[in-house]
């Protein structure tokens, strides 16, 4: 068995107190967010999906983070695939985002909903026509036979569409996450990290409180 019990670093780069935070979680993340941007972390769009699968598991999985306004977190990603289908049976999921290099985690809960086709278009029509192809070639989560039966498949659609657009495919879009529950760690010395909360109330304003580390 290997020890790790020796992995330990100090946490020093920053606080989180109340008097220097918004009174909206979407404000503070997308401070965080840009800040995590421009310190070189790489993919700062990066996060986890937690959904519960038909199988009574939760599962984790990292997509890329695409929009975020006041109404919550965009991703896209095949609706027939495991998370698709564990998000038809039950819609609440969680997000996470662990940028190292500023000592900083965010958590959000929240409920899912497909956004409009028109935004699924939209969005489908600005990517690369690799990416178009890609999503249109593969039942994603579908046990395969192996990775040449893939790669013909992908062939044959290169050639359908050699001089035309990609159609979105039906069961491809994005999902809107509206967060009912957004948690700001920021890494502090002794294991004393800040952890603050902002929970949703029911006149649509948030509640903000901290948390032990």
């Amino acid at each position: 068995m290997e020890d790790l019990s020796n992995y330990r670093k100090s946490y020093e780069k920053d606080s989180l107190t109340e008097d220097n935070i918004p009174e909206d979680p979407i404000n503070l993340f997308q401070k965080w967010f840009y800040e995590a941007d421009a310190s070189g972390v790489g993919e700062a769009n990066a996060m986890t999906v937690a959904t519960f699968g038909k199988d009574g598991f939760p599962k984790s999985r990292v997509v890329l983070l695409k929009k975020f306004d006041e109404m919550g977190f965009v991703f896209y990603t095949n609706y027939d695939s495991e998370k698709g289908n564990a998000i038809a049976a039950n819609p609440h999921v969680c997000l996470s985002f662990f940028w190292p290099i500023l000592e900083r985690q965010v958590i959000i809960k929240g409920i899912v909903e497909k956004v409009a086709d028109n935004i699924s278009d939209n969005y489908f029509g600005s990517r690369p026509h690799g990416s178009q192809l890609g999503a249109a070639v593969s039942d994603q989560s579908q046990v395969i036979p192996s990775r040449e039966f893939l790669e013909k498949k992908l062939a044959a659609l290169e050639k359908e569409y050699e001089n035309s657009e990609v159609p979105r495919p039906q069961n491809w879009g994005g999902y809107l996450v509206r967060p009912v529950e957004v948690e700001f760690w920021q890494g502090r010395p002794n294991r004393l990290h800040d952890r603050i909360r902002y929970h949703v109330q029911e006149d649509f304003n948030w509640k903000i409180d901290r948390l032990a580390p």
